[in-house]
């Protein structure tokens, strides 16, 4: 079905209406002032059985789709020419949106019949149009309410289409940016990398009373420590010890509906979470008014990319923008995207276990051209364990993300030396390594 172009409206936020309310109006700038087009439906009989595809080319309403306790709605876009074992882009609308408001407001569709790609817009039924980020069903692992919803979704889609199941994404606007940082929350292992557009971190918005909106979040007066942040995502998921989804955030400086400081809880969030330094491993001006920072490596897929936009407000999102997003993604170049850039080191762990307690041993090796002075290795314990006691470095926290800063006998390491620490720990039944490690910010590759 061919397709009107598009034109972005600004939506006029109303910020002295109630706080409920404010929830209510909490939107993004991309609705189309076009007719939106009939999407055609699509019943799935059998939700265990690979589903019949739907049209190509035309944005489709996909039901039955599995488990969907909040009643959402799938809309689905497969281009005309699909990959084999295509990726998968979930595109999150803002408040007062929808899914085909999301399909005709962005270029998703559009960037998928560039680069083969299939994706899938929720749209939410209940009566705020916002996507449920607070209450404590959506904030765990299969506990209800949306993000099991859109799981269902990604599920039939993979099943349907024999999608690769390690290039799954999510991005969305405002509220949707929120439901994002939940996704990678809730489903480390379904979701390779996310990006946020005007947002909240993880747990932010929670509340317990049933509201939708939680003022202190949206006014940007909580704040937190890098590890309590983590702490959170962790507690999504107890017990997971996979890699970690990649996140992208952006952030206008004028927000005045969810305001700046939650772009820095968000970083603070999401390094703690891949065990990653605070510091920037590499800034820059992608275009003037943007400040670009990543963390835990230097290039396009570093573990987390932080834009900053001076003097922009809640309603950030333009055009062009998505293929920045597919950039991070990895999907906009050829094969599948490449894991975050290695600096120049390599740490090889073993481990030995018993009963309630585990050593490892840690050797860390320049692998560059320049001699390192002075270091901090990061990596972040699996769930159930803490150090107890170290060598060779100081360990600081006891569990979660952990920083080991060198002793001032080993602060120097010459290119193609290495150095060796280690410590031990108590744990509680989960004996694994450490997955991913970074040096002075930079990931390292792993032996």
């Amino acid at each position: 079905m061919a397709r009107r172009p598009l034109r972005a409206v600004l939506v006029t936020l109303i910020g002295a209406l109630v706080p409920l309310l404010a929830a209510t109006l909490l939107t993004a700038p991309t609705a189309s002032a076009a007719p939106l087009p009939k999407p055609s439906s699509l019943a799935e009989a059998a939700p265990d059985a690979k589903a019949e595809a739907a049209p190509r080319a035309a944005l489709t309403e996909i039901t039955n789709f599995g488990e969907n306790p909040s009643n959402l709605q799938m809309y689905l876009y497969v281009p005309e020419s699909v990959t084999t074992k295509p990726a998968i882009v979930v595109a999150v609308h803002y408040c007062t949106g929808s899914g085909p408001a999301m399909y005709n407001g962005t270029e998703y569709a559009q960037l998928a019949d560039r680069y083969g790609f299939i994706v899938v817009y929720p749209s939410v039924t209940r009566s705020s149009k916002c996507f449920d980020v607070s209450s404590p069903q959506a904030l765990r692992r299969g506990g209800g309410s949306d993000p099991v919803g859109i799981k269902s979704m990604v599920d039939w889609t993979v099943r349907t289409y024999s999608a690769d199941t390690s290039r799954v994404f999510a991005t969305g606007i405002s509220s949707g940016a929120m439901m994002t940082n939940v996704l990678l929350g809730d489903y480390p292992d379904v979701f390779a990398a996310g990006a946020a557009f005007s947002g909240v971190p993880f747990a932010c918005f929670a509340t317990t009373n049933g509201s939708e909106w939680n003022s202190d979040c949206a006014n940007g007066t909580i704040t937190r420590t890098p590890q309590a942040w983590g702490d959170l995502v962790r507690g999504s998921y107890p017990g997971y010890t996979g890699p970690r989804p990649r996140m992208q955030v952006w952030h206008g400086t004028e927000d005045d509906v969810l305001r700046y400081p939650n772009f820095g809880e968000e970083i603070k969030q999401w390094t703690n979470v891949h065990g990653v330094s605070q510091t920037p491993a590499a800034t820059d001006t992608p275009q003037s008014g943007w400040t670009r920072t990543r963390y835990g490596g230097t290039g396009d897929r570093a573990s987390v990319e932080a834009v900053s936009l001076q003097g922009v407000g809640h309603n950030l999102y333009a055009w062009g923008m998505g293929e920045r997003v597919l950039t991070f993604f990895g999907l906009n170049g050829s094969g599948p995207a490449p894991q975050p850039p290695a600096g120049p080191c390599k740490v090889t762990v073993t481990t030995s276990a018993w009963n309630t307690g585990l050593t490892a041993s840690v050797t860390i090796t320049n692998t560059g051209t320049t001699a390192v002075n002075g270091w901090k290795l990061g990596f972040t314990l699996p769930s159930g364990q803490a150090i107890t006691n170290g060598w060779g470095a100081t360990y600081s926290p006891a569990s979660g993300a952990v920083t080991a800063t060198n002793a001032t006998y080993n602060a120097a390491i010459a290119p193609g030396a290495s150095v060796s620490i280690g410590y031990q720990a108590n744990h509680t039944g989960n004996i694994a390594a450490p997955t991913a490690y970074s040096l002075n910010g930079t990931a390292c590759t792993t032996a």
